[in-house]
């Protein structure tokens, strides 16, 4: 039986940092009666868009993990990446929220394209050694 578990840490952190911007909708939708779409408010805005955002990414993410860590098992440096990708992630969803930490937006942004290249070329890279 083949178990990755690197991929299924991050699978499941991703749906951790999935449900925690999910619940971040709810507390706006909740706090400012809004049931359907956004209403206008750019606060909900922002929190939905973190959130899409988050979902746009993930999946190529963990795709490439589990590529990875099938071709590469046990490589410590792979939960790093995991790790780092999630953290940005988190970073990414509170940035949205602007004011003092909104930079967190940037370097989330920042964080998910480097791993998404950084995997792509290791990828790559495990794909013409064969």
């Amino acid at each position: 039986m083949l178990i990755l578990p690197i991929t299924l840490c991050a699978a499941a952190a991703a749906a951790a940092v999935n449900i925690w911007l999910s619940i971040r909708c709810g507390m706006v939708r909740s706090a400012k009666k809004i049931s359907i779409g956004d209403g206008g408010d750019m606060e909900l805005i922002a929190r939905m868009r973190a959130q899409a955002n988050f979902v746009e990414n993930t999946p190529v993410v963990l795709v490439l993990i589990a590529a990875v860590e099938l071709a590469r098992t046990g490589n410590p440096w792979l939960m790093g990446v995991a790790a780092i990708y999630m953290l940005g992630r988190v970073g990414h969803g509170v940035g949205m929220d602007g004011g003092p930490l909104g930079f967190l937006r940037g370097v989330g942004t920042l964080t998910t394209m480097l791993t998404q290249l950084g995997l792509g070329v290791w990828a790559v890279s495990i794909a013409l050694d064969m």
